[in-house]
């Protein structure tokens, strides 16, 4: 057991045997009741609804999760919940949405979904998904999620039990009768049977399955990838891939006696496969702080003071959180810490330097996927982390850079030649990726490599770099957003013409939407009318544009079709100046250029003020030089 350094130490690894032939758990209940076996008391998840290091906590062990996950299992069961059925559920972070998750996946199939989607986003993936169990809040102050979900289930027919979580029980007086006395009034607006989620767990057995638990793999996940309207795509996990990261994270990082906080919700791939069956695999603690993770009220101020409260060993961050946590002095002993995670985006320069800075831990970046079960590649913990690069593909990890061949096939790229990153491993459903059959078609190279949609390039030591995104995704802060949605939305408008709907760069979500248009010929609107019109028309907030520009003609391809690398260009070059602007320096971007390694690079001139330009420009992830 041990971390790892280099590729040699990757292929060691892999060459002690077959994924095939190691001792692993089959099924999602066997893999708890190793970790109950092996670890029983000790603690398994801890969790804070509020974020101040004195207030409440709640920690179950791993003797208590395996019990409150098997009950929880045959509640669902009880409701008709077999290997082929959906349990969905619209939930925040606390102790039940684990139970909800893990339970989900032992009695049939779960399917979290992201609780600040809009109602008819939630309804489109329940109908989806054909869900027919809900796990959600009952109606607390401070949130609209219970009237929310009931107007989803109003248009999800398939839907016939709504089970309600009271966060209540997380209270004490005098704030109980408060919140209880604030409780947003209204009964369900559907059909569906709604039950208290504790009353009916109370009647099922904790210390065995009231059902069989037979070992071939199965789907035990539904994830829905990004937040855009229309018809979600739904990506299906099986216990084995989801074993796979757990694997993973115990043989490569995480010791019985580590401390883990994830402030990243369980609806998101990160949290519930690195993290949570990391843990299981490992017998490691986490802590969940706040309903809302990061975005929870006083967990940036807080943070340091956390970990110091549960000396965390290991934290797991994303790139817009980790601006806002270096904006605040490190005021708390974290001297326990040995390792930051950092995914879902791409990491600015200036950020990894700045943190290290302040607490003397590297970060570490990953690369994964919800399509894969997440993990793909990781800088190695003991070994040299290369800025830009997401590290090394992980053992019975096949990472493969191809381009197509123009006869229907594929040619492997040569060392740092930019192609497609394609992805076999156990994490990979070969040929069902997605539960719509339409979805899956052309999504494999030579049949089992998973096309990614993104560039990139393998360097000679075997690190990968991501150099953009064939697929064309806006990801903002984590959270993917399909420029379809905004160049469909403002298409509606009988004055535009084209839209190309791109991210610009952005110092604290990685990147914003933006979008340029073409005008039909004769037609006048102003910017700010376009964005009054983008604001009413596109549902999903995180996707209004926060740019609107008039072009007289936006750059098209051959073929009639908006190019979008020159929109990009424009808007790194917009951007990069206001920044140095904004800042006092003198430098500009001149030209937006391609290298063959780093995709679009900013080149600046004149050359001075250079220790003030890199701290500028170290924000964003935009690759930068002097013009020579």
């Amino acid at each position: 057991m041990g971390s790892f350094a280099n590729l040699a130490d990757i292929k060691a690894i892999e060459a002690e045997m077959p994924w095939e032939a190691r001792d692993v758990a089959q099924t999602m209940h066997a893999f708890l009741g190793r970790a109950a076996a092996a670890h029983g008391a000790r603690p398994a998840v801890s969790y804070q609804l509020t974020s101040g290091p004195d207030d409440p906590s709640e920690t179950l062990s791993w003797a208590e999760l395996h019990a409150r996950v098997t009950q929880t299992a045959n509640l669902l069961r009880s409701l008709g919940i077999g290997p082929q059925d959906v349990v969905a559920f619209v939930l925040p972070n606390c102790s039940e949405t684990v139970w909800a998750l893990l339970g989900g996946m032992v009695a049939g199939i779960v399917n979290p979904i992201n609780p600040l989607l809009e109602a008819e986003q939630i309804s489109a993936i329940l109908r989806e998904t054909r869900a027919k169990v809900v796990i959600t809040l009952r109606a607390f102050p401070k949130t609209e999620l219970s009237a929310k979900v009931g107007e989803a289930v109003k248009f999800a027919p398939e839907v016939k039990t709504v089970l309600e979580i009271d966060l209540l029980r997380y209270l004490k007086p005098p704030k109980k009768w408060i919140a209880h006395f604030l409780r947003p009034k209204g009964g369900p607006v559907h059909t569906a049977n709604v039950k208290s989620f504790h009353a009916e767990l109370r009647k099922h057995p904790a210390d065995r399955l009231t059902f069989a638990d037979p070992a071939p793999d199965r789907v035990a996940a539904y994830f829905h990838t990004g937040g855009t309207t229309g018809m979600p795509k739904v990506a299906q996990h099986k216990v084995s891939g989801m074993v796979y990261n757990g694997w993973l994270g115990a043989r490569l990082l995480f010791r019985e006696a580590d401390v883990v906080i994830c402030p990243l919700p369980l609806f998101h791939v990160f949290a519930v496969y690195p993290i949570l069956m990391s843990m299981i695999a490992s017998g490691a603690h986490v802590i969940f702080p706040t309903p809302a993770g990061y975005r929870g009220d006083g967990v940036f101020d807080n943070f340091w003071k956390l970990i110091a409260r549960w000396k965390v060993t290991y934290m797991v961050t994303v790139p817009t959180a980790l601006a806002a946590l270096m904006q605040r002095p490190v005021d708390a002993d974290v001297s326990t810490l040995r390792g930051a995670f950092s995914g879902s985006a791409p990491l600015p320069i200036e950020l990894f330097t700045r943190f290290e800075k302040a607490t003397g831990v590297q970060i570490v970046e990953g690369y994964g996927l919800t399509e894969c079960t997440c993990l793909v590649s990781v800088n190695p913990p003991e070994g040299a982390k290369k800025i830009g690069s997401v590290g090394i593909p992980f053992p019975h990890t096949h990472v493969r850079i191809l381009r197509t061949d123009g006869n229907g096939g594929f040619r492997e790229c040569a060392v740092d030649e930019i192609g497609e990153i394609c992805v076999a491993n156990p994490g990979v459903f070969e040929g069902s990726t997605y539960t719509e059959v339409d979805k899956n078609r052309s999504l494999f190279a030579e049949g089992r490599y998973l096309r990614t949609g993104d560039l990139g390039r393998l360097d000679a030591e075997g690190y990968l770099f991501i150099t953009g995104r064939a697929k064309d995704l806006i990801i903002r802060g984590g959270h993917n957003i399909d420029p379809a949605v905004i160049e469909e939305a403002l298409m509606g408008h009988e004055a535009v013409s084209f839209v190309g709907a791109i991210g610009q760069p952005d110092a604290h979500a990685g990147e914003l939407p933006c979008a340029y248009v073409e005008l039909v010929k004769g037609a006048t609107v102003t910017e700010a009318d376009l964005m009054d019109y983008a604001r009413a028309h596109i549902h999903e907030r995180a996707a209004v544009p926060k740019h609107i520009e008039i072009l007289p003609e936006l750059p098209k391809t051959a073929v009639g079709k908006v190019f979008k690398p020159d929109l990009r260009r424009r808007a790194i070059a917009r951007v990069l100046n206001a920044a140095l602007a904004d800042s006092g320096c003198r430098a500009r971007v001149v030209e937006v250029v391609e290298d063959k390694k780093r995709g679009l690079v900013a080149r600046l001139a004149p050359k001075a003020e250079e220790a003030a330009v890199q701290s500028v420009l170290g924000s964003f992830t935009t690759a930068w030089e002097w013009q020579s």
